[in-house]
């Protein structure tokens, strides 16, 4: 070999030995990850209730699991009742302000406007509609949903109340 070759060579066995070197030292770590006595990845399935019971799981967070769950499946209930029932207002309140403790009053809104569909003019939904737009800072918007509620029902307290805090902000 000429020493014009020789120097080509070099650099290039170089990397290919510092490749290799690099390669072992990433798997030496890893060898202990997994040993034949017991598998690297489970194959067995945890059921649900299993994993909400287990006592690795920080209580904080089991709570929050569940209540996470719990939220969901209220929600599609809510849904689908109102899929069935599009006037219940009762079930748009209570799906409203889950959404709106969500931070989700986008959809919240939603809700109301289907059911003022169904159901138009009903003080709860005007009520409940008003109080997302001034959650939203729509207050002028608000306003008006509030004074539309108090032509159908004047004494009513609750939309008073709403009208007057929406004033103030």
């Amino acid at each position: 070999m000429n020493s014009s070759q020789n120097t080509a060579v070099r650099p290039f066995r170089s990397f290919r030995l510092n490749s290799l070197l690099f390669s072992v030292l990433a798997m030496l770590p890893l060898g202990g990850c997994a040993s034949l006595d017991r598998p690297a990845l489970s194959v067995k399935e945890t059921s649900s209730p299993e994993l909400l019971n287990a006592k690795q799981i920080d209580p904080a967070m089991r709570e929050r699991i569940l209540r996470a769950v719990g939220q969901d499946a209220q929600e599609r209930a809510l849904r689908d009742e109102l899929k069935q029932h599009p006037d219940n207002v009762d079930a748009a309140i209570r799906l409203t302000n889950a959404l709106v403790a969500q931070k989700r009053a986008h959809e919240a809104l939603q809700v109301v406007d289907t059911v003022l569909v169904a159901a138009p003019g009903n003080l709860r939904a005007l009520n409940a509609k008003g109080v997302i737009l001034d959650l939203d800072g729509r207050h002028d918007a608000a306003q008006v949903l509030y004074r539309q509620a108090l032509e159908t029902e004047p004494g009513n307290e609750m939309v008073q109340h709403n009208l007057n805090l929406s004033l103030t902000l």
